[in-house]
């Protein structure tokens, strides 16, 4: 794998362009992210969001040479091998493993990330995975079913998982849709925790103002094509962002 030159982007998505059938996903998206960058995505339902972080995270696959991670074409890679190269993302609908407890959640996917390192003791995965826990302020939950999670635990187990396979990029799915403001505020403090740890995080939210506290810059897709893009305040005071998402 080759390592990304000084200043050159964790992530850079070039001219992607993705179709089903007559149907145009995305059109012609063109996008740098640097690293330990918070970058928020937004736009309306149907507006290509989640065609474009399948693309990225190795769910669809796209022509050669449009989406390249740390100076490598990961194009034609599938998603398993991309994690493996540092990209993760959580789901907006938590599917935990409901018969196993919190912390046998989280030994899967460490077991994944660590599969191609032997010399990693079981009992060190186990210290790593209740060092996670511990940082998602689970640790009290280690030895509870995850079927008796609350809301915001499910989503902070959610993103403990995909922390566990140790990622450059994390790909936020709507973490916080459906929970109340203070847990909201949780949700939130976690991300920018982890942004603060040299992790690139890409946050797509529909509550705007997590999405303005949390980002550097914003990118807003209409149509599968970008509308706008920039700081924050910019976006959100774009008037072709306002018509396609706010609806004004």
């Amino acid at each position: 794998m080759t390592l990304p030159e000084s200043g050159a982007p964790l992530l850079r998505i070039s001219a992607l362009t993705k179709r089903f059938g007559g149907f145009t996903a995305l059109d012609n998206v063109s996008v740098d992210i640097r690293p330990g960058e918070r970058f928020g995505l937004i736009g309306p339902n149907g507006s290509g969001k989640t065609t474009l972080i399948n693309c990225i995270s190795g769910a669809f696959r796209t022509e050669a040479r449009t989406v390249v991670f740390r100076g490598e074409d990961i194009t034609q890679l599938p998603a398993h091998v991309r994690t493996r190269r540092g990209i993760a993302r959580s789901f907006q609908i938590p599917r935990p493993f409901k018969s196993m407890t919190v912390l046998e959640n989280l030994m899967v996917a460490l077991d994944f990330a660590v599969a191609t390192d032997p010399l990693v003791s079981a009992a060190h995965r186990r210290e790593t995975a209740m060092s996670i826990l511990t940082g998602m302020g689970l640790a009290a939950k280690a030895g509870a079913s995850a079927a008796t999670l609350s809301q915001v635990e499910l989503r902070k187990m959610e993103l403990a998982r995909a922390m566990a396979t140790r990622p450059k990029l994390l790909i936020s799915d709507e973490a916080m849709a459906g929970l109340s403001t203070s847990e909201v505020d949780e949700v939130l403090d976690l991300l920018m925790s982890l942004a603060g740890h040299d992790i690139t995080v890409i946050m797509i939210e529909h509550i705007m103002q997590a999405v303005m506290r949390f980002s550097e810059r914003v990118m807003c897709l209409d149509a599968g094509k970008i509308i706008a893009i920039g700081a924050p305040s910019e976006v959100m005071a774009n008037q072709r962002v306002q018509e396609a998402y706010l609806g004004t």
